[in-house]
Protein backbone atom coordinates (compact mmCIF):
# COMPACT_ATOMS: atom_id res chain seq x y z
CA UNK A 1 0.00 0.00 0.00
CA UNK A 2 1.35 3.36 -1.01
CA UNK A 3 1.56 6.61 0.87
CA UNK A 4 -1.42 8.06 -1.01
CA UNK A 5 -3.69 5.17 0.00
CA UNK A 6 -2.59 5.37 3.62
CA UNK A 7 -3.18 9.12 3.70
CA UNK A 8 -6.65 8.63 2.21
CA UNK A 9 -7.51 5.99 4.84
CA UNK A 10 -6.18 8.31 7.57
CA UNK A 11 -8.33 11.18 6.31
CA UNK A 12 -11.40 8.96 5.94
CA UNK A 13 -10.92 7.65 9.47
CA UNK A 14 -10.55 11.18 10.84
CA UNK A 15 -13.74 12.25 9.08
CA UNK A 16 -15.58 9.13 10.32
CA UNK A 17 -14.58 9.70 13.94
CA UNK A 18 -15.40 13.41 13.90
CA UNK A 19 -18.92 12.62 12.65
CA UNK A 20 -19.65 9.55 14.77
CA UNK A 21 -17.67 9.84 18.01
CA UNK A 22 -17.71 12.19 20.97
CA UNK A 23 -14.31 13.29 22.25
CA UNK A 24 -13.27 11.12 25.21
CA UNK A 25 -13.08 14.08 27.60
CA UNK A 26 -16.71 15.01 26.85
CA UNK A 27 -18.09 11.57 27.69
CA UNK A 28 -19.78 11.47 31.09
CA UNK A 29 -20.76 7.84 31.59
CA UNK A 30 -18.91 4.56 31.59
CA UNK A 31 -21.57 3.06 29.32
CA UNK A 32 -21.06 5.74 26.70
CA UNK A 33 -17.29 5.27 26.79
CA UNK A 34 -17.60 1.49 26.58
CA UNK A 35 -19.90 1.84 23.57
CA UNK A 36 -17.31 3.98 21.80
CA UNK A 37 -14.57 1.47 22.67
CA UNK A 38 -16.64 -1.33 21.13
CA UNK A 39 -17.41 0.67 17.99
CA UNK A 40 -13.81 1.79 17.60
CA UNK A 41 -12.58 -1.78 18.04
CA UNK A 42 -15.04 -2.90 15.37
CA UNK A 43 -13.78 -0.17 13.01
CA UNK A 44 -10.15 -1.15 13.64
CA UNK A 45 -10.94 -4.78 12.79
CA UNK A 46 -12.75 -3.66 9.65
CA UNK A 47 -9.80 -1.55 8.48
CA UNK A 48 -7.34 -4.34 9.29
CA UNK A 49 -9.40 -6.83 7.30
CA UNK A 50 -10.07 -4.59 4.30
CA UNK A 51 -6.77 -2.78 3.92
CA UNK A 52 -4.34 -4.54 6.27
CA UNK A 53 -3.67 -1.04 7.62
CA UNK A 54 -4.98 0.85 10.62
CA UNK A 55 -4.26 4.55 11.17
CA UNK A 56 -2.13 5.30 14.22
CA UNK A 57 -4.83 7.77 15.29
CA UNK A 58 -7.22 4.83 15.83
CA UNK A 59 -4.97 3.30 18.46
CA UNK A 60 -4.40 6.65 20.16
CA UNK A 61 -8.13 7.29 20.29
CA UNK A 62 -8.77 3.80 21.66
CA UNK A 63 -6.18 4.42 24.37
CA UNK A 64 -7.84 7.71 25.29
CA UNK A 65 -11.25 6.06 25.62
CA UNK A 66 -9.82 3.21 27.71
CA UNK A 67 -8.04 5.69 29.98
CA UNK A 68 -11.28 7.60 30.50
CA UNK A 69 -13.11 4.35 31.33
CA UNK A 70 -10.44 3.45 33.88
CA UNK A 71 -10.53 6.95 35.39
CA UNK A 72 -14.31 6.89 35.78
CA UNK A 73 -14.26 3.40 37.28
CA UNK A 74 -11.61 4.50 39.77
CA UNK A 75 -13.54 7.69 40.59
CA UNK A 76 -16.73 5.68 41.19
CA UNK A 77 -14.78 3.23 43.34
CA UNK A 78 -13.42 6.06 45.46
CA UNK A 79 -16.89 7.58 45.92
CA UNK A 80 -18.42 4.27 46.98
CA UNK A 81 -15.65 3.14 49.32
CA UNK A 82 -14.47 6.42 50.83
CA UNK A 83 -15.45 7.18 54.38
Amino acid sequence: MGTYEKKKIDNDFKKFTSLNFEKPAKCKSIGQLQYYVQELTRKIKELKGRFNYVPEKAFHLLTEYNNMVNNLIFKNYQEVYSY
